[in-house]
């Protein structure tokens, strides 16, 4: 609690400007120019934007190349063979490039390599699969970017390959038909922040505008919303949209399978929020892929049966439940261990390994242990002489930066700016940490190391009414790049004495101004030992609106608090 930096933004000329042209409350102005979103124009795209939005997919380099390939493979009878990764942005992206291919009368096949076994991405040796499978076009999805050898090797093979990805390029591209993927240098598309998803809808958008069949595209949005979310893309520009409109059309779907993944997440016949695709969709989708059996999840979107899908999202749960046993065994080694030594101390990017570890859930492990030492984790599993790293950072620092500071060391490496995936050999472990952690003590400060919380504005409880509310939602949806806004709200008067919930939590009833709202505070339930009924404390908080008996309700989720 005192060890958190308050940051309360400034107030902004420009708020009260965009306030008094559209309308809205000074503090939902505030919070849109913390965002950057400074003139009116773009305020009103940002609130009241429609799909009309979306930007012409042939600004991507490559694209007209690419439809015109595939238009090609139909008219000849061509198979077509989609190349997936393994998460749930891979395997999604797999799913709505397999139907709207099927969708045009082309001959489709998909592969996805196992996770445990292959790794990330397009080897040289996944040659043989088109070859074995008669195919002369490979279309990859979610990866492909670094897969160099594998498109000479297809080359030499008489096999063309068209590389769609949103992942960091390497030294040099693959000499593909088209590399659709908008981070590249000379990609000419105005949205870098594309999911692996996002980069498949355009394509999509591409191919079904040039049959006629543009009024089919916004369907597809079901699945980009999730994958979106589930990749933890910024939402922002076109990302906002999908996941914007997506959750719109998940109020009604067709898939069975997809029907019955929401029935078994309690979702049916309920406003489904960008928190549920999160936290519940995705992980059931990516616990696929991450417990070795990514054909599960693919299977269930392509099922037409109601009884094949119930048995196939039943064997997701229980990998979900297995996936999250593990997960938790891992962060509880871990944090011992770092406790233990005090490794926080002594280290400004944390790196562990062990041969137990599961290597599908490192990942979610190292971001739970980011969160909780705030500062990067790269955790390691080994096998047969062999380091396989997955790492997650904080904010202020750019992990892949310091990760490609020591390239020298790797077989393989990738990622995004604040995720990354590499392998090395054990023997070179030692040198790697050093030279990590001399990256780190350069680059990473003292400061940075402390826990933030950004506060975007100051408000009264009495300001929280419907008229706010109504406002507020024109926010949604939250997540990385438009984050839930922290609000901060002085002289609370504490009105129940705070209690425990499930020995995690803490609930307390909040007074300010005349208005008393219900406030919580997630896993803080040590606060219990700290407040008491009576205290007057300043609040830094978000709000937390739920559905009780067909009508919202508005409770504080409180960030941290002041005495």
């Amino acid at each position: 609690m005192n060890d958190t930096i308050w940051m309360v933004s400034p107030p902004r000329p420009e708020a009260e400007a965009l306030s008094a042209a559209l309308g809205i409350p000074l503090e939902i102005a505030q919070v849109l120019a913390n965002r950057n979103i400074l003139d009116v124009p773009t305020a009103q795209e940002f609130l009241f934007g429609g799909l009309d939005g979306l930007h012409d997919p042939y600004l991507m380099a490559g694209m007209a190349e690419a439809v015109a390939r595939v238009n090609k493979a139909i008219k000849a009878g061509e198979r077509i063979l989609i190349f997936g990764d393994y998460d749930a942005d891979g395997i999604l992206s797999v799913v709505m490039l397999h139907k709207a291919l099927t969708s045009l009368g082309a001959s489709v096949d998909y592969f996805i390599p196992e996770r445990l076994k292959d790794g990330y991405g397009i080897k040289e040796h996944h040659v043989s699969v088109p070859q074995e499978r008669g195919t002369k076009l490979v279309i990859s999805v979610d990866c492909g970017t670094k897969a160099v050898g594998f498109v000479a090797a297809a080359k030499e093979k008489g096999i063309d390959v068209i590389v769609t990805d949103h992942h960091r390029p390497g030294d040099g591209l693959p000499e593909a038909i088209a590399v659709l993927n908008p981070v590249i240098g000379g990609s000419g598309y105005p949205d870098k922040g594309l999911a692996g998803v996002g980069v498949v809808f355009k394509f999509i958008q591409a191919l079904l505008g040039e049959a006629g069949k543009s009024s089919v595209v916004p369907h597809y949005m079901k699945l980009v919303c999730i994958g979106t979310v589930a990749d933890v893309a910024e939402l922002k520009g076109e990302n906002r949209l999908f996941v914007k409109y997506g959750l719109k059309s998940l109020e009604n779907v067709s898939n069975t399978g997809l029907k019955s993944l929401i029935d078994a997440c309690g979702l049916s016949h309920k406003k489904i929020s960008e928190g549920d695709l999160g936290f519940r969709l995705g992980p059931r989708i990516n616990a696929a892929g991450r417990m070795g059996m990514t054909d599960l999840a693919v299977r269930l979107f392509f099922s037409d049966s109601p009884e094949e899908s119930r048995g196939l999202v039943k064997q997701l749960e229980e990998l979900n439940s297995k996936r999250q046993r593990t997960e938790e065994k891992i962060f509880d080694q871990a944090r011992s261990k770092i406790e233990e030594k005090g490794l926080a101390d002594r280290y400004k990017c944390l790196v562990l390994g062990s041969e137990e570890w599961h290597r599908g859930v490192i990942g979610i492990v190292a971001s739970k242990l980011k969160d909780r030492f705030h500062r990067p984790v790269i955790l390691f599993t080994y096998d047969d002489g062999m380091a396989f790293g997955s790492g997650r950072s904080i904010s202020e620092c750019p992990l892949i930066d310091l990760v490609e500071g020591c390239r020298k060391y790797f077989q393989s490496f990738g990622g995004h700016r604040l995720a990354v995936g590499c392998t090395l050999r054990v023997d070179d472990m030692p040198a790697f940490k050093a030279a990590l952690n001399e990256l780190a003590g350069l680059r990473i400060s003292e400061d940075d190391l402390r826990k933030k919380i950004r506060i975007d504005t100051s408000i009264g409880l009495d300001s929280l009414n419907l008229s706010f509310l109504e406002h507020y939602n024109r926010l949604f949806p939250f997540g990385v790049g438009n984050p839930k806004p922290v609000f901060l709200t002085e002289g609370v008067e504490v009105m129940s004495e705070p209690k425990k919930m499930q020995g995690k939590h803490v609930k307390f009833w909040a007074k300010q101004n005349g208005r008393v709202f219900e406030a919580l505070g997630w896993d803080k339930a040590d606060w219990a030992g700290i407040l008491s009924r009576g205290d007057k404390i300043d609040i830094a908080y978000t709000l937390h609106v739920s559905e009780y008996l067909g009508e919202e309700k508005l409770s504080l989720a409180v960030e941290d608090i002041r005495k």
